[in-house]
């Protein structure tokens, strides 16, 4: 092979939003293999490099030439090949074209006493530079933005105008072209530190002038130095910085040479609740709020600067006047809410559409307060409770019409519970008010109390069953509504004790609609709704462990309820893997039985046919049916489980002592019926035909 050299190739832009970067930086690397592998050229390792303003891919051991190669395919046989008179077929035809190939150029080789048709394409040599510039160039093509810009007369699209672009082979500049650009060795640096431009010898040598430059080259060396000075500057305050996952990866890419400063707000807005604060501080500003040690908000906050150091105190007098600014709104907004009590903004969610064919967001409260009862009735909560349950769901929604609400939205909720507060509402219901939009992701804290589950539940269950009553259920991969989250929040309540039957709360909630005036087919409805959940409670139960198979037997059973469907499927998961010999049994007892079973003769044995085994048998399977119908209604399911695995003997002393297929024949039928109706008592529980043993 040929000496071989680094190709680095840098395409400079203005300002990237930091998510379309953060996701375009992850997909390069296989979009930059995927460029050299299809040009047939051989090479190492390939970094990726990233910033607000620059992507960089280094592509290493680059051959100066491409090596020769011969390719041989085989094709169909000769006689589909050629016509009677030895002229390519329409077979042989597209078989060459497929493999670049003249049809005459086709070869007839004989394989194993058969003839066939083979292709040999020859790939000649070829001098890696001439073919770089295509290559690189079809990088830039390839690299999908969720949203793209013209500049300029250009009509090449990009997430940002493209402002120079490098690109070396060794020492040698590869002339590629894009958008009236044409690639060299000069790239620019940090735009306030070191501007530039900054000549670039080789490409091994691009990284080492972009950080002479100023310049952090990627994510994770910026996040380690964002995180390194909030350390210190934690050290320094004595307090400790909240630094979310969402903003950080936002702020890391905001910045090209990040220098934390500290910067602080008047004493007066720590009177506001914090979450406000917090809002306008981490989304809104991208700043990192400062907690004492007991977890009080500070009036201090860090600010990530991508400016000059040595102007750190116009920096921060700079940010902190824009902090300022924007808490002296959220007191403002603060204050004038609080000038009526939050029963007082319930009429205004008249004026506000929750969906336009669902109405108004005072009708989706008047549903919950409806349902949320209903299913705080079906939980046993007491009666002080379920009316917290109807008080904290008429009031859940009102803060969504407040001044505070409005500007921050982030704090939907939180803001009424404060509200709640001060107008005197009950300690459960503000809490309730606070928690209903929990769980708002996976791995979020549920609500804390029954009553804010039974006002959650009952909010996003009106959500999917009002969005598929109608024809806005998830499709595909588009879930605009996230539906499958608030389903999964739905699940993960029930789950952690609200017992309720969700079925009967999703017929409760598609009344509701119904009483509403909307139509739709209930039926269907509801059938969707049902089996939405349930697929949602599969996949809950295959991240947890539980087996697809445990999970196919248990559904075989003809089980709608969800919290059925996870306590059956846990319990016999639980017995496949922690009491295997009681699962043996279980899985013998039914198999022997189904593989004799006639369904078409039903289960009415008769009891003057049997035999004194028969008859034990037939002893077995009634009790079996008592105590496990009896395990059902009180969702026991491991001792359902237990009662089953004991037929293991009977079925055995059976099948021991007795020839099912007797030469009688209304013997033989009433053994048959007595097994249906042994396989029908475990049919209740599960299919367990479908669990591999």
């Amino acid at each position: 092979m040929s000496q071989t050299h680094a190709v680095a190739f840098e395409i400079g832009t203005e300002e990237i939003p930091a998510f379309d970067l953060h996701d375009a930086t992850e997909k390069l690397e296989g979009l930059a293999a995927a460029a050299f592998d299809a040009a047939r050229i051989p090479h190492g390792a390939i970094e990726v490099h990233t910033t607000p303003r620059r992507m960089i891919v280094l592509v290493h051991d680059v051959p100066e030439a491409t090596e020769a190669t011969e390719e041989e395919f085989r094709g169909p046989s000769a006689a589909i090949a050629f016509d009677e008179a030895g002229q390519p077929t329409k077979a042989a035809l597209g078989f060459a074209r497929g493999k670049g190939v003249d049809a005459s150029a086709l070869e007839r080789r004989d394989v194993d006493g058969t003839e066939y048709v083979f292709a040999v394409k020859s790939t000649p040599s070829a001098q890696v530079a001439t073919l770089l510039p295509e290559v690189l160039g079809g990088i830039i093509e390839a690299i999908a933005w969720p949203k793209s810009q013209r500049w300029g007369s250009r009509s090449e699209q990009f997430s940002r105008p493209v402002r120079w672009l490098v690109a070396l082979f060794g020492s040698e500049v590869v002339p590629v072209e894009y958008a009236g650009l044409t690639a060299g060795r000069l790239t620019w640096g940090h735009r306030f530190l070191a501007p530039g431009p900054h000549e670039v010898a080789s490409a091994d040598g691009l990284l080492d002038v972009v950080r002479g430059a100023y310049v952090v080259p990627n994510e994770a060396e910026r996040e380690a130095r964002i995180r390194e000075q909030v350390a210190a500057a934690e050290a320094e305050c004595g307090l400790v910085a909240e630094l979310p996952a969402k903003t950080m990866a936002e702020v890391v890419n905001l910045t090209e040479y990040p220098t934390v400063m500290v910067g602080g707000f008047d004493e007066l807005f720590l009177s506001v609740p914090k979450e406000i604060t917090v809002d306008a501080m981490l989304v809104h500003q991208r700043y990192f709020p400062l907690f004492s040690a007991d977890g009080a908000l500070a009036n201090k906050f860090l600010i990530t600067a991508n400016g000059d150091p040595a102007f750190a105190a116009n920096i921060i007098d700079g940010n902190e006047r824009v902090v300022a600014a924007r808490l002296y709104d959220a007191k403002f907004f603060y204050d004038e809410d609080l000038k009526k009590p939050l029963e007082g903004y319930v009429g205004q969610l008249d004026e506000v559409v929750f969906q336009e064919s669902l109405g108004t967001m005072r009708q989706k409260t008047e549903r919950i307060e409806k349902l949320a009862a209903f299913i705080a009735g079906e939980s046993g909560l007491d009666a002080a409770e379920r009316a917290d349950v109807e008080r904290a769901a008429h009031l859940a929604k009102a803060d969504l019409v407040t001044g505070a609400v409005v500007e921050f939205t982030s704090v939907q909720g939180i803001m009424g519970s404060y509200y709640a507060e001060a107008a005197g509402e009950a300690p459960r219901v503000a809490q309730a008010i606070a928690d209903h939009y929990r769980p708002r992701f996976s791995g979020d804290e549920l609500p804390a109390t029954a009553v804010g589950m039974a006002v959650a539940c009952a909010d996003k269950l009106d959500t999917i069953c009002g969005l598929f009553a109608v024809d806005q259920a998830p499709t595909g991969s588009s879930d605009p509504f996230a539906l499958r989250r608030a389903a999964l929040g739905v699940l993960a309540m029930a789950d952690a004790g609200l017992r309720f039957s969700l079925t009967a709360a999703i017929d409760e909630s598609l009344a509701l609609f119904a009483a509403q005036g909307i139509a739709f087919d209930a039926a269907a409805v509801r059938e969707a709704v049902v089996a939405f959940f349930l697929t949602r409670t599969t996949v809950m139960l295959r991240d947890e462990g539980v087996k697809a198979d445990t999970i196919d037997a248990v559904l075989a059973a003809g089980v709608q309820e969800p919290s059925q469907l996870v306590a059956r499927a846990r319990a016999l998961e639980a017995a496949r893997q922690d009491a295997p010999e009681a699962f043996d049994d279980l899985a013998t007892a039914f198999a022997r039985a189904n593989n004799l079973r006639d369904g078409s003769l039903g289960v009415d044995f008769d009891e003057a046919l049997l035999t004194e085994v028969d008859h034990a048998l037939s002893s077995a399977v009634v009790q079996a049916e008592r105590r496990v119908a009896a395990a059902l209604e009180a969702d026991d399911y491991a001792t359902a489980l237990d009662e089953l695995a004991a037929l293991r003997k009977p079925v055995d002393l059976f099948f021991e002592r007795v020839m099912v297929m007797d030469d009688d024949l209304d013997v033989r039928a009433n053994r048959l019926r007595l097994l249906n109706r042994f396989v029908g008592v475990f049919a209740n529980v599960a299919d367990f035909g479908l669990m591999a043993r």
